[in-house]
């Protein structure tokens, strides 16, 4: 699919336009502080991304929504090398993948809080699936207390967790950043690119059964949140920014 301005602006005029209609539709929206996380798997080589990544550029502007672009590696061969993209992220495609039964990953994706796979071209379901998060109560009570040099991190559980591992992650990402793109399928287009996700750290395991609280070492001044996940790639049970 080649890139047109017109392309991308309608896209966008239509996803926004079943988001905000789909949001009014419920009557109770996640807090600010317990944001329906969104994650993004891109390529600045893929010609069907742009779409998606204006869709997350807007996205990233709603408090109840905590989205992140994780640029992926595997299209660096087709003419123009993604500056964002690391293994890691196209490793985390591949566990999401690899848990939810999938054979196969692509760009545009949207994961929805873990599990839920949303092609990034896909207007409507996302909307739903933002909808539907908005009012599914979070399993865990998390709290999130930044002092000099570290955070302080509270974790309860609400309800009887599976018996299996959670992970608690630190993700650090970029507000904005802008790229000329010389090469490949996009070659002279320049984009923008929202909450380029930078780092993406597991800090502790955690049983999931007992309240704990524990402090992480953090500085910077890069925007940043907390995940809680079933580990190693299933259900985000509960995500907070760091403010």
């Amino acid at each position: 699919m080649k890139l047109t301005v017109a392309l991308v602006t309608a896209f966008v005029t239509a996803l926004c336009f079943s988001l905000s209609g789909a949001a009014s539709a419920q009557q109770h929206r996640a807090p600010a502080d317990e944001p329906v996380v969104v994650e993004l798997f891109t390529s600045q080589g893929c010609s069907s991304c742009p779409p998606a990544d204006a869709l997350l550029k807007k996205l990233a502007e709603r408090e109840d929504v905590l989205a992140l672009a994780l640029h992926v590696d595997y299209w660096d061969y087709i003419g123009w090398k993604d500056i964002f993209a690391s293994p890691v992220h196209t490793n985390r495609q591949k566990g999401y993948a690899q848990v939810g039964g999938r054979r196969m990953i692509y760009t545009p994706q949207m994961i929805v809080m873990g599990y839920q796979d949303v092609s990034g071209g896909d207007a409507m379901a996302l909307a739903e699936a933002i909808a539907a998060h908005q009012t599914t109560p979070r399993p865990v009570a998390l709290e999130v207390r930044r002092g000099d040099g570290q955070i302080l991190v509270s974790l309860k559980p609400r309800e009887v967790l599976p018996d299996q591992p959670v992970s608690i992650q630190i993700v650090r990402y970029t507000a904005l950043k802008t790229v000329d793109i010389a090469r490949g399928e996009l070659a002279g287009h320049r984009l923008d690119y929202a909450n380029v996700v930078d780092d993406l750290q597991h800090v502790k395991m955690w049983d999931g059964q007992q309240a704990i609280e524990f402090t992480v070492d953090f500085d910077g001044a890069l925007p940043a949140a907390v995940l809680v996940q079933q580990s190693p790639f299933g259900t985000v049970l509960a995500a907070r920014r760091i403010e």
